[in-house]
């Protein structure tokens, strides 16, 4: 079991040339480097430590992102155990300082109409706030000038055709819901493939038609059409979320938008659960927890024909919301939502077809509640925990390479932490295998290019980084 302890810090550190230089100019990947070499800590630490992922303080390192934010700086300064002043950061009030966040867990009270208007326009609210503020704060983090890493990963970003299309839509003209329902679907396929670029190219054409269609039609044509455009909306911020893309916000408001104007609960579904991870992803978990389980709460679990239908909505929504509160740091939270989720699992019935059942992007089933609970437990900073669920789930009963892709990625993360770089750099090219565009995600090239650095030499890690783009 891996926890995460502060490191001790040699004395003088901060009176270096070279460290006072970073803390002035507030260079932080020069800061990280000095600190891990200083005290021994890994990414993982660091990041633990002033509350982001491994695969951020690895592209803080390697020049992909650079750290604007007077929030995070303040974060790093506290985590570290940096003088807030060597930074020229004005200094935490005493009497809250080293005081820790209290997280109150209340029983929800029973949902009504009435309620779930109210909350539907306490929601719009926040999520208005949110989106105006966390577009400034994700900005905040990786603005200023581009290092040549970062221009060369932008030209090549599979959602650069989509958010130039958030500016600058494309004229497309009304069609049947025959042609809209098959494009859809064809997007859907290169999502689930993982050809994120193929998916960047078709949906701006995709998005522009369901808009041109909804837009031109009344009546139940026009919320089936509305259902079009959150969905094609939906598959928008998973990509953008994928290439740590802010556009996210934008899409991710969009969908929710036009699901709610479709008056379809399960696309009211697949909109909120891709908003929360747009939220997470700015440091809003609490938010985003709160926002998924209330929007589970509102599904209807009543009998009928639906109802494995409405239990694969609600189990992956708990599992987002579990993961959610896990990068939160809300153990209990997490797990007792994982609970909730495997119950909810079990209770579902195969389908006719034999398909999964689930929400437009991801299916309902145990294998999958093993798949987040892997991603939760690591995250906690107990991946030994996680190990016998990785070994339990086979990736070939998986139903898609984004999803096989998805475990390889968690199992990744999970033996990084763990110190076992052999099979983390096994996993990776089980992910290169499965879904070639999908290693070359940012977070996957952070993750190889801290293998790379590590002081164990693994045979092929070199050519592997070159080939994915995690090296020059």
């Amino acid at each position: 079991m891996r926890i995460h302890h502060q490191p001790a810090v040699p004395a003088g550190l901060w009176d270096q040339d070279a460290v006072r230089h970073a803390l002035q100019t507030r260079d932080v990947a020069a800061l990280f480097k000095h600190f891990r070499k200083y005290t021994g800590a890994s990414q993982t630490t660091v990041g633990a430590l002033v509350g982001l992922a491994q695969s951020d303080v690895s592209a803080i390192e390697c020049g992909l992102r650079q750290v604007q934010s007077l929030e995070v700086l303040t974060r790093i300064a506290d985590g570290l155990g940096i003088p807030p002043d060597l930074m020229g950061l004005a200094a935490a009030d005493s009497s809250t300082a080293t005081r820790p966040p209290i997280i109150r867990t209340v029983p929800a009270p029973p949902l009504t109409a009435a309620r779930l208007a109210e909350a539907d326009q306490e929601d719009d609210v926040r999520r208005r706030e949110l989106v105006a503020g966390a577009l400034g704060l994700g900005a905040g983090m990786i603005a200023g000038a581009m290092s040549p890493a970062a221009a060369q990963e932008a030209g090549d970003n599979p959602a650069a055709a989509m958010e130039r299309a958030l500016f600058t839509p494309t004229a497309a003209a009304p069609a049947g819901p025959r042609v809209l329902a098959t494009a859809l679907a064809g997007a859907r396929d290169q999502f689930t493939a993982a050809r994120y670029a193929a998916l960047g190219r078709a949906l701006p054409p995709l998005i522009a038609t369901a808009e041109a269609t909804r837009d031109a039609t009344t009546g139940r044509a026009r919320e089936r059409a509305q259902a079009t455009v959150a969905r094609a909306y939906v598959l928008a911020t998973e990509l953008a979320v994928k290439q740590h893309s802010e556009a996210a916000w934008a899409t991710a408001d969009r969908a929710l938008n036009a699901a709610r104007a479709s008056g379809d609960p399960r696309t009211v579904s697949e909109a909120a659960r891709v908003l929360a991870i747009t939220m997470r992803r700015a440091g809003r978990s609490s938010d985003a927890v709160h926002f998924l389980t209330g929007t589970a709460a509102a599904l209807d679990l009543g009998p009928g024909s639906q109802l494995s239908d409405t239990l694969a909505a609600r189990v992956c929504l708990l599992t987002t919301a579990a993961y959610t509160a896990a990068t939160g740091g809300q153990r209990s939270t997490a797990l007792d939502l994982l609970g909730e989720a495997e119950e909810s699992a079990d209770r579902i019935t195969v389908t006719r077809t034999g398909q999964p059942a689930g929400l437009f992007t991801i299916s309902a089933s145990p294998a999958q509640c093993d798949l987040y609970r892997i991603g939760s437990l690591t995250v906690l900073g107990t991946p030994d925990d996680a190990v016998p669920y990785a070994a339990r789930i086979d990736p070939a009963q998986l139903p898609n390479a984004e999803r096989v892709a998805r475990y390889y990625t968690d199992t990744a993360r999970m033996w990084h932490q763990i110190g076992d770089n052999r099979r983390t750099f096994s996993a990776l090219t089980s992910i290169e295998r499965t879904a070639p565009e999908e290693v070359r995600r940012p977070a996957l090239r952070a993750l190889t290019a801290d293998l790379l650095y590590a002081p164990q030499s693994l045979p092929g890690l070199r050519e592997f980084a070159v080939r994915t783009g995690a090296a020059a």
